[in-house]
This record gives structure tokens, sequence and C-alpha cells, in this order.
């Protein structure tokens, strides 16, 4: 078996051709990140391709976003990167080519003559389900949607129909596809993991500090929710508190997010290096994330990996690696009333918070590393091939 690897950009994807790598069934990864950032992985570097011409296009537009006012960048940015990508696969000598949404569609077509298996990666919601509650959760706020086009919507769709099958990462993501009439056949779920010898706890390291901080990392966009957490860390207004954000601002947020710069008790961190966030987390006591679409929040088994139990909302796949009550909370999407009260339960019971925070750390040396996606995703596409070839 041989499986060769499409990602526009990072994602999990290392941590995908890692896993295939040392299996020795990956062929090639095509990205658009540099090689020398893929170094600390156990990939070959004979097997990597990078476009980096497709980040380099994004961090433009990003700067300048007057250009998206003229065309779609995304579908511009994502249909370059899979028209060289189509162009890079060795099909008669792969079996399976896993290829993410946006960026798979050239590749998925001419794999059609040959015997390779398409898998589409997607760590989302069905793009129609993410476009219908973002428009309604931008909306609400006054702010203009920035939200899938519908040529991106098209693509993806087609890429949907192209593909053997799809993986996503949650049930949540999973039900989006079969409401929008993929069946359940195609569908697969496979959860991510965390880096434990990146994430881990630090013993001691808050132990002279007995604020009660919580931390949300990510970035502070309408997509994250993150307006629902600061609504109802001001109204609870805990003594000795903390509310930390680490991540960069999406544009659309900048306005908006403003006017609380004046509470002293909020605080807005940068975009930090992967390896400098477990500090943050360790020196925190809860994570929160109140995304209303994410189909696997990936800082969540981060925050577990450090010891932070976590609440998070049902549109996270938080549901997948945390028990609620247990070492964590799952809560209804925009619901403040039931966040108010389980951030307050845990900040007046501080002997549940310490039971949650040993089960979260525990979980996740237990179950959530990448090694064990990893043999989930290599066991999946064995029981692909052995369907195709029945």
């Amino acid at each position: 078996m041989k499986v060769s690897i499409i990602a526009g950009g990072k994602f999990w994807a290392f941590n995908l051709a890692e896993a295939l790598e040392k299996n020795k069934i990956l062929s090639k990864l095509v990205t658009s990140y540099p090689k020398y950032l893929i170094k600390n992985y156990k990939i070959n570097n004979k097997r990597i391709k990078s476009f980096l011409l497709k980040e380099i296009l994004i961090r433009f537009f990003d700067r300048f976003p007057f250009f998206n006012s003229i065309f779609d960048c995304d579908i511009f940015v994502c249909n370059y990167f899979d028209s060289r990508a189509s162009k890079n696969i060795d099909y008669i000598n792969t079996d399976i080519i896993v290829g993410w949404s946006g960026f798979s569609k050239l590749s998925f077509e001419k794999a059609n003559k040959f015997k390779c298996i398409k898998v589409l990666e997607r760590g989302s919601a069905h793009i129609k389900f993410q476009k219908e509650i973002l428009e309604e959760e931008y909306l609400m706020l006054g702010i203009k949607p920035n939200i899938p086009s519908e040529k991106m919507i098209k693509k993806e769709i087609e890429e949907y129909d192209l593909a053997d099958c799809i993986i996503v990462p949650s049930d949540f993501a999973k039900n989006t596809f079969l409401k929008f009439g993929i069946s359940e056949k195609k569908v697969i779920k496979i959860p991510y993991g965390v880096d434990l010898k990146e994430f881990y706890k630090i013993k001691d390291y808050k132990s002279h500090d007995d604020k009660f901080r919580i931390i949300s990392t990510g970035t502070l966009c309408v997509r994250k929710g993150i307006q629902y957490l600061i609504q109802a860390f001001i109204e609870l207004d805990l003594i000795n508190s903390e509310l930390v954000f680490v991540g960069p601002t999406n544009v659309e947020m900048k306005d908006y997010l403003n006017k609380y710069k004046k509470f002293k008790n909020i605080k807005f961190v940068s975009k930090q290096r992967q390896d400098r966030l477990k500090y943050f987390y360790n020196k925190s006591d809860l994570n929160v994330q109140c995304s209303i679409e994410d189909g696997f929040g990936m800082v969540i088994p981060q925050a577990m990996a450090c010891g932070l139990p976590v609440i998070c909302t049902e549109n996270t796949g938080g549901s997948e690696i945390i028990d609620d009550g247990v070492d964590g909370y799952v809560i209804p999407i925009r619901n403040i009333n039931i966040l108010k009260n389980k951030i307050k339960e845990l900040y007046s019971d501080r002997k549940k918070l310490n039971q949650m925070s040993f089960k979260a750390h525990e979980k996740s040396i237990k179950k959530l590393s990448w090694e064990k996606y990893g043999e989930t995703v290599v066991e999946t596409y064995k029981n692909l091939i052995k369907k195709k070839f029945k």
C-alpha cells in the first residue's frame, strides 16, 4: 500500500505523513509549507514537494484585504495549489490519495483514470452548514460576513462527490454531512491527537500564582465565538480572575474587541510559537472554547495534556474526547447562562477543578496521542483497500 497526501497548508497533515512514513507507506507529501519547517517531523525529505507560493499569496491577500473586493482570492489560491499538486502525484504507483478539501479536485479527477482510492480530509463541518451558521453569527454581530464564496462551495461539493470517502474528526462534523445528503457509509470519523512531547504538565509552574485564570487559544474570529466567553466573563465578575486570549486577531474582530481593551483582567496575547503554548496553558486553570463551528478544536487536547479541564461547545468536536462532568463540560453554542454556571462552579469548587484537571491530563496520556491517531488511520486505509478489492 502506498499513500500520497495533498495538503495546502500544515493542518494535521504532517502528523499523518509521519504516521504513514513510520509504517513505510508514504509515497508523497505535497504541501505549501517549506521543507525546513517540516524538519521536526520524521518524514523522508525526498518524499516532500513544497509549493511555497501558495503561502506567500495567502499572506499577501491577508495583508491587503482590498484585493478580496476585486476578485475571489481564496478560490484563486486554492486552484493554484490544486493545479500544481495534481501534476506531482505518481498515480500509477499510488493506492490512496488523501487530499484536503479545497485543494484536491483536479487530483481526484485525474485519479479516476487509475485505481487510486480518493480520500478527502475535511476538518470542519459540511461547507454549506458552515456558511449558514456563520451567516447567522455575522448578522447577529452586525459585522460584514466573511464566509465561503459560492465558487468555493461549488468546488468543495464537487470534491465531496468525487471522493470515495470523506474523513472528518467528530460526530458533529459527520452529522452535518448527513444533513446535506452524504451517505453515512461514505463518512468516516477519526478524531485528531496531540503531541505529548510538546504539550505536558509542568510541575508547580502555577504554584506561586493564586489567580483564577481562564485561557482561550486560537484565532480571535467570529467562528470561534469569543464574544460569548467575553460576555460571560464580564457578567460573572469573579474576584481575582483573569481571561487570557492567545492567538492572532482577524481583521473583522478588531473594532469589536477594541471596547474590551479597557478591562485590565482581559488579556489579548498575540500568536505564539506552538512550542510556547504549553507555558500559557500551565499558567491557567481552565480552558474555554466557544466555537460556533469547528470540526475539532485541536487546542482542546493540547489544553488537556497540560492538565486543564475544558469547557467547550457541542460544535467543537469536544464530545469526542471529553467525558462531560469528568474532565470538562460540553455545552450548547450561544448559551451564556450555562457557560457562566460551569465557569462559576469550577471557580467556587477548587477540589472539583483539581480532580477534573487530573482526569484531563490522565486521559491525554492514555488516549489522545498522535500515535493513537496514526494507528487508527493506517487501519482505516487498509480496510478501504480490502473493500475495494473484495
